[in-house]
C-alpha cells in the first residue's frame, strides 16, 4: 500500500495514542453506565465528572455550564432551537459562510415561520463585517441571537468573538459561537467572550469522534433538545459515552500542554506551503485571509478553472495525497462550496483546502507541491 500524505485534518485527526489509551479502560473493564448507582456505575460517574471539572478549569467557567453531546452539530442545533422555544428569538443573525449545522437549522426555522434570518456582510477577504453587526443589531426589533463561528472551517478567517461578545451585550443579544475548529487549538477563556452557548468536538483535536461539547452560560435556561431521561443534569436525555468524554477531555489536556510548540510548528508549515506554491504557481490565488487573522491550520488555494485543475482533487487522492474541496460535512453534495460562492460569487475558482497537524512534515509539503506542478 502506498503512504499516503494526510492533509485534511480540517476534517477530522487522527486520535492520538495516549488519548486512545485513556479511553480503554472504558470500553474494558470499567464499562459501567454513568447513571447507575453501584461500584461500576460510579466509577464511570467519577470519570465523567473529573473530565468536565478538568474542561471547565482550561475554559474558566462552572463544571456545571459545561455539557457532554454526540458532537458540534448537535451542540449547535440544541443552541439554535432551543433558542426559539424557550428564551423568545425571533430573529437570528448569522453569516452566509457559517457551517451547515447553522444555516441549515435556521433556515428550516424560517421555513416554519418561526424566525426571521439576517445574514450579515463579509469583507473582501472573506472577514465578517462588523460595523455591519452592529447596524442589524441596532434595528433588530426582536429579541436576537447572534450565531457566529469563531474560525470558519474552510476558509480559516476568524472572527474576533471577544467584540463580538461585547457588541451582543450591547444590543441585548444572544451570542453562540460555534468554536469546532478553534477549541485546544487556541486558549479559550469563555468568560472574557461573553457567550451564552459554545460548540465544539474532539475529533478535531486529536480525540474520539462522536463527542462533543456544549456550552450553556448560567444566566440562560433552556430545556432539552432530546427527551427521554435525565442525563446530564436533564439537559442531554442518553446514556452517556464515557469513553468519548474521557476520550475528550484527555485530548484537550495534551493539546493544551503542547500548544506553543505544536502551533508554532503547525504554522510553519502553512506558511511554507503558501510560499511554495506561489513559487510554482504565480496565477494561484487563496481563499479568505493568509495572515495571522486565520486559523493556522487551514490553508485554502484557489486554482483557475479548467480541463487540469478541475480534476485535481482526484487527481491528488489517486497520488496518495488527501485533501479537501471544502467542509467534510457536505462531500458528495452537489454545486460546490457554499463559502466560496459567497466568497466569490460568479467566480470559475477551483478550492482546495489544505489543513495541517503537528504529525505533517516539511517532506510533505514538498511532495504536494511537486504533485500539484505536475498535474497542471
Amino acid at each position: 500500500m502506498m503512504n499516503r500524505i494526510y492533509f485534511d485534518n480540517a476534517a477530522t485527526t487522527a486520535m492520538d495514542p495516549l488519548v486512545l489509551e485513556s479511553m480503554m479502560p472504558y470500553l474494558g473493564q470499567q464499562f459501567g453506565n454513568a447513571s447507575s448507582i453501584h461500584s461500576y456505575g460510579r466509577e464511570a460517574r467519577t470519570a465523567v465528572e473529573q473530565s468536565r471539572k478538568l474542561l471547565a478549569e482550561h475554559l474558566h467557567v462552572k463544571p456545571g455550564e459545561l455539557f457532554f453531546t454526540g458532537g458540534g452539530t448537535e451542540s449547535t442545533t440544541t443552541v439554535i432551537h432551543c433558542a426559539v422555544r424557550d428564551l423568545g428569538v425571533r430573529h437570528i443573525i448569522t453569516s452566509p459562510i457559517e457551517h451547515h449545522a447553522t444555516l441549515y437549522n435556521v433556515q428550516f426555522l424560517q421555513s416554519l415561520g418561526l424566525i426571521q434570518i439576517s445574514y450579515v456582510e463579509l469583507t473582501q477577504d472573506g472577514h465578517i463585517d462588523l460595523v455591519d453587526l452592529e447596524q442589524k443589531l441596532a434595528s433588530s426589533k426582536e429579541k436576537t441571537l447572534v450565531s457566529l463561528m469563531h474560525a470558519n472551517n474552510e476558509i480559516g478567517n476568524i472572527t474576533d468573538i471577544v467584540y463580538v461578545g461585547e457588541l451582543c451585550e450591547k444590543y441585548q443579544a444572544l451570542f453562540h459561537s460555534d468554536t469546532v475548529q478553534t477549541m485546544a487549538h487556541f486558549h479559550l477563556d469563555l468568560k472574557k467572550t461573553k457567550t451564552h452557548f459554545v460548540s465544539a468536538s474532539a475529533h478535531k483535536f486529536h480525540g474520539p469522534k462522536g463527542s462533543g461539547l456544549l456550552y450553556i452560560n448560567h444566566d440562560v435556561q433552556i430545556k432539552p433538545l432530546i427527551h427521554g431521561g435525565g442525563q446530564e443534569r436533564n439537559m442531554r436525555a442518553g446514556t452517556e459515552n464515557v469513553a468519548g468524554i474521557v476520550g475528550f477531555a484527555k485530548a484537550f489536556e495534551l493539546s493544551m500542554e503542547h500548544h506553543h510548540e505544536d502551533a508554532v510548528y503547525i504554522r510553519f508549515l502553512k506558511d511554507s506551503m503558501l510560499e511554495k506554491l506561489r513559487e510554482s504557481l504565480p496565477d494561484i490565488q487563496f481563499n479568505g485571509d493568509t495572515s495571522e487573522r486565520s486559523l493556522y491550520t487551514v490553508l485554502n488555494a484557489a486554482f483557475p478553472l479548467n480541463e487540469r485543475s478541475e480534476m485535481l482533487s482526484i487527481q491528488l487522492d489517486i497520488a496518495g495525497i488527501c485533501v479537501s474541496g471544502g467542509s467534510a460535512c457536505s462531500s458528495g453534495a452537489q454545486g460546490g462550496s457554499h463559502v466560496i460562492k459567497a466568497l466569490h460569487p460568479g467566480k470559475s475558482l477551483v478550492p482546495i483546502r489544505f489543513s495541517f497537524s503537528k504529525h505533517n512534515t516539511i517532506a510533505e509539503i514538498e511532495t504536494v507541491v511537486s504533485k500539484i506542478s505536475e498535474f497542471l
